[in-house]
């Protein structure tokens, strides 16, 4: 069983118990990530105190450039591209991470410092910082810091980190599109709807006009209220 499998077992298990990361912290608990991007596409069913705090972490970086370069690396160790679905930075999983540690701050501290410990340990052992070192010597560290059972006590602070950073990435990939498809997800999509089946509209003696398809399917327009004549037509 490959890596993915592990993780993709990890987390249905995990759903299966009820668990969930929610965004919003403890104090004031929100609904459930199930996307890693911030945007007009997010806002269905959300408060304006909700819009308001997504616009303004939106306009917060936390990451610097370097961090975030280092975060698509290690997010696609973790979930590389297969024949089922795109990698965890195709995903957007860096994005995600990046608003979960301005949405819920104890992330800060714990994520910021565990990238510094990379460099520091690639420092020491090979004399250059953790993204200037081959692919051999970084996936090294890695190998040191991904198996807690199997880490030296030396290792600890690395182990906490990389534990941190797999269980969000696992949580961004698998609430992403690629995620939802990777696990061959049947269940409602959140705020996408497709429409009554053409087959079961046939048993019924209706069929959705194609010229209409754009305007009662499109999600982006949701909010606009729909336009009538006087005869009764949809007009928009």
């Amino acid at each position: 069983m490959n890596r993915r499998e592990n993780l993709k077992l990890l987390f249905t298990g995990s759903l299966a118990s009820g668990i969930f990361m929610t965004g919003c912290g403890p104090e004031a608990p929100k609904e459930t990530l199930h996307a890693p991007t911030i945007g007009e596409g997010t806002k269905w069913g959300r408060t304006p105190e909700e819009l308001a705090e997504n616009a303004a972490l939106q306009e917060d970086v936390f990451f610097t450039e370097d961090e975030m370069k280092k975060l698509n690396y290690l997010v696609d160790v973790i979930i590389p591209k297969d024949e089922t679905s795109g990698s965890a930075s195709e995903a957007g999983v860096p994005d995600f991470i990046e608003f979960i540690v301005k949405d819920m701050p104890y992330y800060k501290t714990p994520m910021r410092g565990g990238l510094m410990w990379l460099d520091t340990e690639a420092q020491d052992r090979y004399g250059k910082a953790y993204m200037e070192a081959s692919e051999d010597e970084r996936i090294k560290i890695i190998d040191d810091i991904a198996y807690p059972d199997q880490a030296k006590p030396e290792m600890a602070r690395g182990v906490k980190f990389f534990n941190t950073l797999r269980n969000l990435t696992s949580t961004g990939f698998f609430t992403s599109p690629e995620g939802f498809k990777d696990l061959d997800y049947k269940g409602n999509t959140p705020n996408v709807w497709k429409g009554i089946p053409d087959e079961v509209m046939a048993e019924h003696g209706f069929k959705l006009e194609e010229k209409y398809l754009p305007i009662y399917m499109d999600p982006d327009t949701r909010h606009t209220l729909a336009q009538w004549d006087e005869e009764g037509n949809l007009i928009g």
